[in-house]
């Protein structure tokens, strides 16, 4: 997680005051009521804190404050030992404002809840007394451990010591992480207070002695030779350990001493056989020295060949350098007019390139209108489709009319031909003509809601039509959505398969939850794409974003964990930081060209956002353009801004730390490979709002028309009854009744159809009309398109033509380029040659004024002197005249005199003082062979020393560990182990335990046991120690906490049973929870700590009263 942020130390839940231990025994209640009125020691301490609480009630004070106690049960006096603890003292220390601690000098019981401070005890003791932090295994900073909102806290430690109490007070600075230290009420060095502490046998930081909570695991995870050296320094006499180092390093000094006689003895042999070879060499060495006399003559002579020889090439390299002087000339000279041509070419070249700039912005201009004018013309086409298809409704609504006219004319003309043929019969006309009115009214109504059906299908055919644009739309967004997730599946195959479960799972968290960054970030054009990728990290880019820190956990625990699945996920802030505004207006930067700021550039959801402003201040981040990259040195002095983009580069400003120099460093931009698939956010939210409104206007039809085809099958049950009751009657007036009411009706039903039809001509030519203005503006657009299109034909054309006649220059240009290049390379090249002529002329010279001082000052010559000496230029007649020859010569003498190896003038003298040699070696030996015995005697004295007194501790801490597991039905027993008795660094106590009958014993480790086990047995090894400790006291904290509730009986009456014996440390065990019905003693003290917005200050806390009301709610 990318958010960090400190938890409060000193959280307080509202608790009830309870003392379990004592409202279960009332014998017990009584007894420490009988010991508070005997006036027996009373240890009482309190914790006083003025801590705040939201929510916690208000007491009778100034201010809503709460207090905690911590108060303790009444415990014997005994004896103390030197060095336990009489007295401690917190003041702004973890949870504690201030509290004193008074244990007793036996068992001492810590109990509380989690949270109210008990392992803050633990820590006090700890750092009071000068140990690690890391010993405690929670902050790495002694400043951590002051409680939250406070610049300085303290702790003091009282211990027993005969001569006098010891007071150790240390004061812990958060400001600064350092501490003051005193001892007895004065200034003291840290150093000084462990020297004390060490002289009072206090280990702190051995885990046989202290055991802190986050520690307690670790025990198990000690191998055996550490868990040998802290029972030595715990239980073993001071010497014991002591003894055993010494051990240790004497066994190195013995293998070392072993090692220098076997080096010395070698060494003698070889001298021995060395110098016996030297009797031999002393006879070579005179026929060497002929081969050395030869090989000196041959090195006077060689010089004065070499010096011979470069000066023949000296003069020879001069008449080549006059020579290639001529030819760099007259090159040169033929390069002039080429670099003319090229400069004309040139101004030709620029005036064509700037007219091709502007006709490229006008032909992008000219068809960002022909685009515009052609969605206007889409537009007119389908406004035409709208009028035809009005058009095409009333022509069909008026053929339907005139069907149903002709039918009932055809109706009414039957009927009065039927009735022509009747004669008269009995006159019902009244009852049937109310009938008729009814019928009429129902047809009526009936004919109402027929046009609303035709009205509504109307509307649901523009619904669907208008459904499936917007679905084609949103279907083409979604497919580009799709092209950004397969692009996520072939680069981040693991990334893609968590997304798939995500999908299929997000009901399992419960704040918000978003897909990979890459996925919902939208850039609003594509051209910024490439600023995003480069200022956030792909990692980011392909990670999840989570609203809640509880629902990332969950997430990565499956995909990461079960599924082994590589993904990333970060959690946004929990203050939204999406809005916050950058540090300068933007329009404070436009000068130096800055168009907008990253966050500008592109959409993300508000978490999302929050991140990235969180981590990589995108509202902070200007980006800008050519001109800013033209003014670059400008704008990173004036606007003091750490990071920049501009059109294709990124840079990024420091200020030097020593030298306050501002640096900056830039890079060029990648192209975008994710985020350049743009979105429109807007448009897409705009076209699922208008899909979802178009849908609810779809199902809000259908609604409607099904209410009609309710109503109409009212009105067809309604008209049925009807014309069942008119049939009666008609039958009863007779038929030609019936007969003269039906052509009524049918004629009433055809003047009603007659009226309401349409007129087909003046719609047409209103649609007509409508139509004509419509292709009236299209041909306008047409025009407008065309203009335009003329318009970018031309430009590209001229544009063509610009482009010919600049490819025809360029080409020219090109190859005037190439020909000069070509005669630039020649010259180059002359010029090269000369210097390189010119420059071996002046070595050449040089090597032979040195070839001829060395030649002279190896013949013994005078200075000045040229000529060689008779009797030298005499020998010299007899040797070589040519370098090759005196080489194979040299070569030849010098192999001969090589064979002769190791030989020199003091061939002789080095054998004489090698004999010297052998014999002060011989004695050297014989006094270090006699050391190494005397060493090898001293070391078996001292392991007797060591190794009986240490088989007889461990012998006594097995027999009592050993009796602990058998009181607990189980078995288990303590060793000496080691696989070389010579060895001491490899010595080890080796613990072997077993819990059930039908194992065998096993050695204990962090594997083999179970966590309650490993508790069980840790803790009985630390009480098998108890009696036999020298040490002052011993804390464990929270041991028990793994344990089946047997096991943690039978160890707790261990505790007690040994923790509380006549002769035995002080002891401090912290724990959370207590079983009910143990067994306690009277040497035991407890003490209950307790926090809340309830507890009484210490000045009104009443021991006496708070037994009575124990004593009064036992007895109920």
């Amino acid at each position: 997680m990318k958010r960090g942020t400190r938890q409060s130390r000193d959280r307080r839940r509202p608790m009830t005051v309870g003392y379990e231990a004592l409202q279960r025994r009332e014998t017990k209640a009584e007894r420490c009521g009988r010991m508070a009125l005997q006036s027996k020691k009373r240890r009482i301490s309190h914790i006083l804190t003025n801590s705040l609480l939201p929510n916690s009630q208000n007491l009778l004070l100034p201010c809503s404050s709460q207090n905690g106690s911590f108060a303790q049960e009444n415990g014997q006096s005994g004896p103390c030992v030197e060095g336990s603890i009489r007295r401690i003292t917190m003041q702004n220390f973890l949870t504690y404002d201030h509290s004193e601690v008074y244990p007793g000098p036996n068992l001492n019981m810590i109990v509380g809840a989690n949270g109210t401070g008990k392992s803050s005890i633990v820590c006090a003791i700890c750092l009071g007394l000068a140990g690690k932090t890391a010993i405690l295994g929670r902050g790495d900073k002694v400043s951590l451990y002051v409680k939250r909102g406070c610049h300085k806290g303290s702790v003091e430690i009282e211990l027993y010591r005969k001569e006098g109490n010891l007071v150790i007070n240390r004061e812990i600075h958060v400001e600064n992480n350092q501490s003051v230290w005193m001892m007895n009420g004065k200034h003291s060095s840290q150093k000084a207070v462990e020297e004390a502490v060490k002289e009072l046998q206090i280990q702190v930081g051995n885990l046989c002695q202290f055991l802190p909570q986050e520690k307690v695991g670790e025990f198990a995870k000690m191998s055996k030779i550490e868990l040998l050296e802290a029972t030595e320094k715990s239980v073993g006499p001071p010497e014991m350990y002591n003894f055993h180092c010494e051990l240790k390093t004497c066994r190195t000094k013995e293998r070392d001493l072993e090692n220098l006689c076997k080096e010395k003895a070698n060494f003698l042999e070889k001298a021995k056989q060395r110098n016996e070879r030297n009797k031999v060499d002393v006879e070579r060495y005179h026929m060497k020295r002929r081969h050395l006399d030869m090989i000196q003559m041959l090195e006077k002579k060689k010089p004065w060949v070499e010096y011979e020889t470069a000066r023949k090439e000296l003069e020879e390299v001069k008449k080549q350098r006059e020579e290639m002087k001529k030819t760099a000339k007259s090159l040169k000279e033929t390069q002039a007019p080429l670099l003319k041509k090229i400069q004309a070419m040139e101004s030709k070249l620029q005036p064509i390139e700037n007219q091709m700039k502007e006709k490229t912005v006008k032909i992008r201009e000219a068809s960002q209108r022909c685009k515009h004018k052609q969605d206007q013309l889409d537009r007119k086409h389908k406004e035409i489709d709208d009028i035809k298809q009005a058009l095409s409704l009333k022509q069909t609504e008026e053929t339907d009319r005139q069907k149903r006219i002709g039918n009932t004319q055809r109706m009414i003309q039957d009927l009065q031909r039927e009735l022509d043929n009747m004669g008269s019969q009995e006159d019902v006309t009244p009852k049937i003509e109310k009938v008729n009115a009814d019928l009429r009214t129902i047809l009526e109504e009936k004919a109402r809601l027929d046009g609303e059906q035709q009205d509504l299908r109307r509307d649901k055919d523009e619904g669907f039509g208008e459904l499936r644009r917007l679905q084609i739309r949103l279907r083409g967004l979604e497919d580009m959505m799709n092209r950004k997730e397969e692009m996520l599946r072939n680069r981040f195959r693991d990334t893609y398969q968590a997304l798939q479960w995500l999908r299929k799972n997000r009901n399992l968290f419960e704040g918000n939850v978003y897909e990979p960054m890459m996925l919902v970030i939208n850039v609003r054009d594509p051209k910024f794409a490439k600023y995003i990728e480069s200022h956030v990290p792909v990692n980011d880019l392909r990670a999840f974003v989570f609203q809640k820190q509880r629902d990332m956990e969950k997430f990565m625990s499956e995909v990461r964990d079960n599924q082994k699945l590589r993904v990333n996920s970060v959690i946004a802030p929990l203050e939204s930081c999406a809005n916050r505004p950058p540090s300068r207006p933007l329009e404070s930067l436009k000068r130096f060209g800055f168009i907008s700021y990253l966050r500008e550039l592109f959409d993300a959801p508000d978490e999302v956002m929050s991140y990235l402003v969180h981590q990589y201040r995108v509202n902070d981040v200007p980006v800008g353009t050519e001109k800013t990259k033209s003014m670059i040195e400008t704008v990173i002095k004036e606007s003091q801004l750490r990071m920049i983009y501009t059109a294709e580069e990124k840079y990024t400003v420091k200020k030097s730390a020593y030298s306050n120099k501002t640096i900056s460093s830039n890079s060029a931009l990648r192209p975008s490979q994710f985020l350049s698939m743009a979105i429109d956010s807007e448009e897409k939210r705009q076209l699922e709002e208008q899909l979802s409104a178009a849908q609810q206007k779809v199902e809000d039809v259908d609604a409607r028309m099904k209410s009609i085809q309710e109503q109409q099958g009212k009105l067809d049950r309604r008209d049925n009854e009807l014309r069942t009751e008119k049939k009666r009657l008609s039958e009863i007036k007779g038929k030609k009744r019936q007969l003269e009411q039906k052509i009524s009706t049918k004629q009433d039903s055809l003047r009603q159809m007659e009226q309401s039809g349409i007129n087909l001509q003046e719609a047409e030519e209103e649609a007509k009309a409508k139509i004509s203005d419509v292709n009236d503006q299209k041909v306008a657009i047409v025009e407008e398109i065309l203009n335009f299109m003329k318009l970018r034909a031309k430009l590209s054309m001229e544009k063509v033509y610009l482009a010919l006649e600049s490819a025809g220059l360029a080409a020219e240009k090109t190859q005037l380029e190439s020909d000069l290049r070509e005669g630039s390379a020649e010259l180059r090249r002359a010029e090269q040659e000369f210097a390189q002529l010119d420059q071996r002329k002046t070595s050449l010279l040089g090597t032979c004024k040195s070839l001829m001082r060395r030649a002279s000052e190896i013949c013994n010559m005078n200075p000045g002197e040229t000529v060689v000496p008779e009797i030298l230029r005499t020998a010299f007649s007899e040797l070589p005249d040519t370098l090759d020859e005196i080489d194979a010569m040299l070569n030849e003498e010098r192999a001969r005199a090589e064979c002769f190896t190791g030989l020199n003038e003091a061939v002789v003298e080095e054998y004489s003082k090698r004999e010297k040699e052998i014999k002060n070696m011989e004695k050297e030996l014989e006094e270090k062979t006699k050391a190494l015995n005397e060493y090898r005697q001293n070391i078996s004295e001292a392991k007797e020393r060591w190794l009986n007194p240490l088989k007889l501790l461990v012998e006594q801490i097995n027999e009592k560990f050993s009796d602990f597991f058998r009181s607990m039905n189980c078995a288990g027993e303590v060793d000496l182990h080691s696989e070389n008795e010579e060895e001491y660094d490899k010595y080890g106590i080796r613990i072997r335990v077993k819990f059930r009958s039908n194992t065998q014993l096993h050695e204990l480790t962090p594997h083999h046991q179970s966590g309650g086990e490993r508790s069980v047995s840790t803790m009985l090894y630390l009480m098998a120690l108890q009696e036999l400790n020298r040490c002052p006291f011993r804390v464990v904290d929270e041991i028990n906490q793994g344990m089946d509730p047997v096991n943690e009986r039978r160890v707790f009456d261990i505790v007690v049973k040994t923790a509380c014996g006549g002769n035995t440390s002080q002891y401090f065990f912290i724990t959370p929870k207590l079983l009910q019905n143990l067994t306690y003693a009277e040497e035991m003290t407890v003490l209950c700590v307790h926090n809340g917005p309830h507890m009484l200050p210490p000045n009104k806390w009443n021991d006496r009263a708070f037994l009575r009301r124990v004593k009064r709610r036992t007895n109920q």
